[in-house]
C-alpha cells in the first residue's frame, strides 16, 4: 500500500484532527484515512426524468421551433401546418 506524508500542517488542524480521531476511537492515521475515503468516494450520478434529460440534452443547441428550417440537399424545409 502507498505511504504520504503531508508537511506543513496547522497546528490547529492536527489538535482538530486529534480531537476528532478520538471522539471517534480511531488513530490519528486511521482518521485520515476515514476522512480521505469519505472525501473521494465516489457518487452515483443523479438519475434525471425523461423531461429533465431532454432539456439538458437540447440546452443551448440553438434549435428553436419559431425559426425557418436551414435547407437540406438544397430543398428548403419547412414545417408542417395542420391549419389547412
Amino acid at each position: 500500500m502507498a505511504q504520504i506524508l503531508v508537511r506543513k500542517l496547522e497546528d490547529r488542524i492536527r489538535t482538530r484532527l486529534e480531537q476528532r480521531a478520538r471522539r471517534n476511537g480511531r488513530s490519528m492515521e486511521a482518521e485520515v484515512r476515514e476522512i480521505l475515503r469519505e472525501a473521494l468516494k465516489e457518487e452515483e450520478p443523479q438519475k434525471a426524468g425523461f423531461g429533465t434529460a431532454t432539456v439538458a440534452l437540447f440546452s443551448g443547441s440553438g434549435v428553436f421551433l419559431d425559426e425557418p428550417i436551414q435547407e437540406w440537399r438544397g430543398y428548403p424545409l419547412e414545417p408542417i401546418s395542420f391549419d389547412e
